[in-house]
């Protein structure tokens, strides 16, 4: 079977759902007719969440030899629970990738990078949700020492050694799947 015999085609799109982030959809698809069994040409309603695509920034220091990470710690109100993290967050309208990780990351930390560079971009689930995240490396920082947070955020910047993120990545406060996508991204790079 060639791959493309396993595409779906959607027949309709609406919106049931819309709130701050994000909108929930209604996708009536058609299942593929190359496929034998009880679904072929069978019709389906799937759910998706479509949201602006996000950015993560992965910003490195070096002090007196020694990589360290500006993270942030905030709440996640999903998890209940205090995550350290990459700065990041949503991209603005009519703004690439790299103009959102600047500014997240200048937002976030009060830094701003002399260079940024692209690691890569997936999709975080790509089975429910719509968007795409992107991952920069940010070197050759410098400390504004002022943030600009948005009205309802509020964090905490911590610089943890590079190595003390490796290692205990997976394992709380580094919980949030996407550090560790936006991690093994770096991990290749070096």
């Amino acid at each position: 079977m060639k791959k493309d015999q396993l595409i779906w085609t959607e027949k309709e799109r609406k919106k049931v759902f819309d709130c701050k982030i994000f909108s929930v959809l209604e996708s009536w698809c058609t299942a593929p007719s190359s496929i034998t069994g009880q679904y072929n040409g069978h019709a389906q309603v799937f759910s998706v969440i479509d949201t602006r695509d996000w950015v993560l920034v992965i910003p490195v220091v070096e002090i007196y030899g020694v990589k360290k990470f500006v993270m942030v710690w905030q709440w996640r109100h999903g998890s209940k629970c205090l995550s350290l993290e990459f700065p990041g967050g949503v991209m603005e309208s009519g703004e690439s990738p790299e103009e959102a990780g600047i500014r997240e990351l200048y937002e976030e930390t009060g830094y701003k990078p002399a260079s940024i560079k692209k690691l890569g971009e997936f999709n975080p689930n790509p089975a429910i949700m719509s968007n795409k995240v992107y991952f920069y490396l940010a070197e050759n920082l410098t400390n504004c020492e002022k943030q600009k947070l948005d009205e309802d955020e509020y964090v905490e910047v911590e610089l943890v050694n590079a190595e003390e993120v490796i290692n205990g990545m997976g394992k709380e406060p580094y919980v949030h799947a996407l550090m560790g996508t936006a991690l093994s991204l770096y991990l290749k790079d070096q």
